[in-house]
């Protein structure tokens, strides 16, 4: 996780800095002692792995973002030296289907920096509809940010 939740490269698309190895130790422990899928702000981060290896190369996450309305997030970290050979897309899919189906959400939701274009693409891959368009709607050390929210019904991505 380190080796890629501690690239600035990565952080500047996120919604924070990026992340020393204390960090990344304290995310790994706070996942592995998740909650059940039953109220407002429970997550489950998938660790993203090779098929020939069982090293990480990202993470996948959903998020309930409103359990009663069945909303969840998702959301990608990965390290970009595995960028442009499809595991991003892949591990979205796997995801966007346990969401649909096993945790039974209704509207599957990303968040997005409006200059990150690889996730805008994987969100038009995965069948999302951008929804809005929030501008200069985050503040941080470099300034204002801009921010996409793209989504899909349950009956949509079924198609």
């Amino acid at each position: 996780m380190y080796a890629y939740q501690s690239l600035s490269e990565v952080a500047r698309y996120l919604y924070r800095p990026p992340r020393t190895r204390q960090d990344c130790a304290d995310a790994i422990a706070r996942v592995s002692t998740a909650t059940a899928w039953a109220h407002d702000g429970d997550t489950l981060t998938l660790a993203v792995c090779r098929n020939d290896s069982r090293h990480v190369i990202g993470e996948i996450l959903l998020k309930l973002a409103d359990a009663r309305a069945r909303q969840v997030e998702i959301g990608w970290v990965f390290h970009p030296a595995h960028s442009g050979r499809g595991y991003a897309t892949e591990a979205a899919r796997a995801a966007a289907v346990a969401a649909f189906g096993p945790l039974r959400a209704h509207r599957l939701f990303a968040r997005l920096d409006t200059r990150n274009g690889a996730s805008v693409r994987l969100c038009e891959r995965l069948g999302m509809r951008r929804e809005a368009h929030l501008v200069e709607n985050d503040l941080d050390a470099t300034g204002w940010g801009s921010e996409y929210i793209y989504a899909a019904l349950s009956h949509e991505l079924a198609r």
